[in-house]
């Protein structure tokens, strides 16, 4: 099953990408509805192979269960473009690993970042989850709900992220 996205966003490429490898800005995009947590000590930035264990509570209160996230990054082959750079894209192929969420046994999540072709202001944000498992009809409304929630985040705090 998935669940997709893109957005156009108020800021460059490159700071959309720099801000999807900021633990800070990850956790800000949940917030205040849920706050994220390190249970391994939090990277000062995601890069290619980070493997962190977080937890994830409802309105910091409820807890929700702990997660994976396993990034992997996949850069464009050849050269930059007069926009700037082509496509880029974090794979989180980590997964739920407590609470409701770890009855899906599929998880894949993919955020692609480029840029807005004539105009290197503003960058297109694309995001796809994809999941599995016999749990996923059940769990898919409540995280399609918070999907729509994400990408207006998302859209909002992208304004200061210049």
């Amino acid at each position: 099953m998935r669940i997709r996205f893109t957005v156009e966003l108020a800021c460059p490429s490159d700071a959309a990408w720099a801000a999807l490898h900021s633990p800070a800005a990850v956790a800000e995009l949940y917030g205040p509805v849920f706050r994220l947590t390190g249970l391994d000590p939090l990277p000062e930035r995601f890069s290619d192979g980070s493997r962190v264990r977080v937890r994830l509570a409802l309105l910091g209160l409820v807890p929700l269960g702990s997660q994976l996230i396993a990034i992997a990054d996949v850069l464009p082959d050849g050269p930059v473009g007069p926009d700037g750079p082509a496509a880029r894209t974090m794979r989180d192929a980590g997964r739920p690993l407590t609470g409701p969420m770890a009855l899906i046994s599929r998880w894949r999540h993919e955020m692609t970042v480029l840029p807005v072709p004539g105009d290197p202001d503003r960058s297109i944000w694309r995001d796809e989850l994809t999941i599995g498992g016999t749990a996923a009809p059940l769990l898919w409304p409540a995280l399609a709900l918070v999907w729509r929630w994400r990408r207006a985040r998302i859209r909002r705090l992208s304004r200061s992220w210049r």
